[in-house]
Formats: structure tokens, sequence, C-alpha cells
């Protein structure tokens, strides 16, 4: 049997390259951990998982379709265990960088059930940021 421990990375394909890493680096805190160029690929550490970035426009890019838009998502979202999970300080960091989050509320994760936040980076994928399960 296969057991999975944690997400390894994501793939976003991205429109916007340089928008999308300053929000996840400069927002959310993620480092450029290498880039693959002559691919077009920006991978980012994002804790103990990679987040991968690939522009529309490159050789990875353009081998996946239509660019991600309203009409049509590579991805539904991606939940990051924030650790510690202070409700008011990340409202506060996402506020000051005009990121507009939604209501703290109790949702299920991989730990269990517990304090979660929805929010949308610059090209409206949905990002959840997931605190530990209720004690």
């Amino acid at each position: 049997m296969i057991h999975i421990r944690e997400i390894d990375h994501i793939v976003l394909r991205v429109v916007d390259a340089a928008a999308m890493e300053h929000f996840y680096c400069k927002v959310l805190g993620c480092k450029v951990e290498r880039r693959q160029e002559e691919i077009g690929l920006i991978q980012l550490r994002a804790g103990r998982c990679l987040l991968d970035l690939v522009p529309v426009d490159g050789k990875l890019g353009r081998m996946g379709g239509a660019a991600p838009g309203a009409e049509g998502r590579n991805l539904d979202h991606v939940c990051f265990r924030v650790e510690p999970f202070d409700e008011a300080a990340i409202l506060g960091e996402l506020a000051a960088a005009g990121v507009a989050a939604g209501p703290v509320a109790s949702r299920y994760g991989a730990e269990g059930e517990g304090p979660s936040i929805y929010l949308n980076d610059p090209e409206g994928n949905t990002v959840e940021l997931k605190g530990p399960a209720w004690s």
C-alpha cells in the first residue's frame, strides 16, 4: 500500500510569472529554490513542499493548452499547513499586502478539523492556509 505523508509539490500554469512569484514569495513567504529557464519552470520552496510555477508561454507551459482563467482553472485549490496559525497576524499580513481573505472557518484537513482561511492568488487560484486540528 502507498502511504502519502504530505504534499510534495503543486504545479500551477501561470500567465504572469512575475506577479505569481511576488505573491507566493513576498506575501506567503516562499523562497525561489531553482529556476529552469530553458523549459520554463520556477520552483518555490513552500515549507517542506514545492510550488512549481510554469509560465504558459514557456516550453512546458505550451504543452498544457489554454491559459488558466475564469473559464478554466488548472487547479481547484492548494492547501498549505501554516505553523504557527495566528489568525490575527495572518489576516493582518494579508491585508497589508492588499490581499482579500475570506473569514477564518473550521475545515477538515490532513490533521483533522481546524482553522483555515481561503484567499486567491493574482491569477485567481484558490489558496487555503490551514492551522492545526482543534485540541
